[in-house]
C-alpha cells in the first residue's frame, strides 16, 4: 500500500475533496463519472496509504497560533520533536536548515495556555538550547485555500459546497459540543455524523446543525492536505521578513495571487511577517526572494529556511516521505456535551 501510485483520478477526487472536504461520494460521482461506491473505497485508499487527510479545527481568535523557533544541542532534534508531537498544542514541525533547528506551530486555547507553554513546558525539553517567538496577529493567508489543478474549470463549479444551517437550527453552539466536534473532526474531517453524535451523545440533527453554524461563523474549518511529494513543489521554505507597514494592505489582495504560498503571517517580534512557501526547485528559494522584495519594495527578508522534513501537520505525524501515516495527536482535547 506505501508504494500506491494515485492515478488521474485519484487527483481528481482529492481536487474535488479540497473544494467540499465533506462532500457525499454521491454528490462527486457524476462530476468524476465514477460511482459512488468506488469513490469510497479510493479515498479509503488514499487514506491509508496517507496520500491525503482531512483537519477539520478551530481557527480561534489572534493571539492563539504561534511560531517558535527552536535551537537543540547537537543530534537531539528529532528526539525533541518526536517528544514534542504528543503536546496538542503543537499543532505542527518542521525539521529546518538554516538559523533554526526546529520550526513550531502552536495553536493554543487561549492566551494563557500560550502562556504556559512558552514559559513552563518549554523548559521540560533539555535539549533545547534557544527558543524565539513570534505571536500571530493575524492570518493573511493559508494554504486551506490552495487547489491541485485536475479538475476542469466546470467541473469545480460542480462540487457543491457546505450545506447552510436549517432556518430552524440554532444560531449557537455550546462550547462543550464545540469542543467535541473540533476533536473528532480533528482526527478524521470525515468523521461519520452518527459517530460523533454517539461520542457528544446528542441527536444526529443537532451535530449536523451544530457543523453548519461553525463553518458558517468561522469557528470550524475543514482543510484537505496532500503529502508535498505529489504536488508540483517539492521545496518547502520558510521566510522571515520586515515590511513597512503601509505595503501590508497590499498584501491582503496580491498574496492569493502567488501560488507558491501557503501561509502568510503577521507576527509581533523582531519580524513582521512569516511566510510559508512551496517550490518548485532549490535554486528558487533565492529568486522567490527577489520576487517578494520586487513586489515589496523597501521590504526585507531578514532570514530564511528550508524544510527538510515535516514531522507533523494540523495534530497528523508524517513520515520521511511527508505522508499522513502516523498517529493523530487532536489539537482540541476531547470532551462531551
Amino acid at each position: 500500500m506505501q508504494d500506491y501510485e494515485p492515478d488521474d483520478v485519484d487527483f481528481g477526487l482529492m481536487h474535488a475533496l479540497q473544494i467540499e472536504p465533506r462532500a457525499s461520494w454521491k454528490a462527486l460521482a457524476p462530476i468524476l463519472d465514477v460511482d459512488p461506491v468506488t469513490l469510497s473505497r479510493r479515498y479509503q485508499r488514499l487514506r491509508d496509504t496517507g496520500l491525503i487527510w482531512i483537519t477539520g479545527y478551530d481557527a480561534g481568535t489572534p493571539g492563539r497560533g504561534v511560531l517558535v523557533e527552536i535551537e537543540c544541542a547537537p543530534g537531539k532534534s528529532v528526539a525533541t520533536a518526536q517528544a514534542m508531537a504528543e503536546d496538542p498544542m503543537v499543532a505542527g514541525i518542521d525539521f529546518t536548515a538554516g538559523g533554526r533547528d526546529l520550526l513550531l506551530t502552536l495553536m493554543a486555547q487561549d492566551s494563557a495556555d500560550t502562556s504556559r507553554f512558552l514559559l513552563h513546558r518549554l523548559g521540560e525539553y533539555p535539549a533545547i538550547r534557544r527558543a524565539r517567538t513570534h505571536l500571530i496577529t493575524e492570518v493573511l493567508f493559508e494554504a486551506g485555500n490552495w487547489r491541485l489543478r485536475t479538475l476542469s474549470a466546470a467541473q469545480a463549479a460542480r462540487v457543491p459546497g457546505p450545506r447552510p444551517p436549517r432556518p430552524r437550527a440554532s444560531r449557537t453552539v455550546s462550547p462543550d459540543l464545540k469542543r467535541v466536534i473540533h476533536h473528532e473532526l480533528g482526527i478524521d474531517g470525515r468523521a461519520a455524523i452518527t459517530a460523533i453524535a454517539e461520542r457528544a451523545g446528542v441527536s444526529n440533527q443537532r451535530i449536523t446543525d451544530a457543523i453548519a453554524t461553525m463553518r458558517r461563523d468561522g469557528s470550524l474549518l475543514l482543510r484537505t492536505d496532500i503529502a508535498r511529494t505529489y504536488s508540483e513543489w517539492p521545496v518547502y521554505a520558510w521566510y522571515f521578513m520586515q515590511v513597512p507597514a503601509p505595503l501590508i494592505e497590499r498584501l491582503r489582495t496580491s498574496l492569493g495571487r502567488i501560488e507558491e504560498v501557503r501561509l502568510a503571517v503577521l507576527v509581533a517580534s523582531e519580524y513582521n511577517l512569516i511566510m510559508a512557501v512551496w517550490l518548485r526547485t532549490l535554486n528558487d528559494v533565492h529568486r522567490f526572494e527577489l520576487l517578494l522584495e520586487k513586489l515589496l519594495p523597501g521590504s526585507r527578508v531578514a532570514d530564511r529556511s528550508v524544510v527538510m522534513q515535516i514531522g507533523k501537520h494540523l495534530g497528523h505525524i508524517l513520515d520521511e516521505q511527508g505522508r499522513a501515516t502516523g498517529p493523530v495527536v487532536p489539537m482540541t482535547p476531547p470532551g462531551r456535551a
